[in-house]
C-alpha cells in the first residue's frame, strides 16, 4: 500500500497569524513562528514536516486562503 506524504506552503506575508490552522492539523505539524512577517504577525509554518499527511484541513479552515497543500504518493 502506498503511503501519502504531504507538504504545505504558507504565503508568509499574507498570513495574519490567527492560529485557526493549528488545532485543525491532526498531526500537529503547524505552529506559529516566533518571527513576524512584514505586517508584524506571527505566521504559520511546518514545525514537523515529516509528519504531514497532506490532509488539507489547514487550507480548508484558513480564512485568508494563504495555505497551499501538496500531496505525494510514496511507493514501497
Amino acid at each position: 500500500m502506498a503511503k501519502i506524504r504531504g507538504a504545505i506552503v504558507v504565503d508568509v506575508e499574507g498570513c495574519k497569524g490567527c492560529g485557526v490552522c493549528e488545532p485543525a492539523c491532526p498531526t500537529d505539524v503547524i505552529q506559529l513562528a516566533k518571527e513576524v512577517n512584514g505586517k508584524g504577525y506571527h505566521y504559520a509554518y511546518m514545525e514537523s514536516p515529516e509528519a504531514c499527511t497532506g490532509c488539507s484541513n489547514c487550507a480548508v479552515v484558513c480564512p485568508d486562503g494563504v495555505i497551499t497543500v501538496y500531496r505525494v504518493k510514496l511507493t514501497a
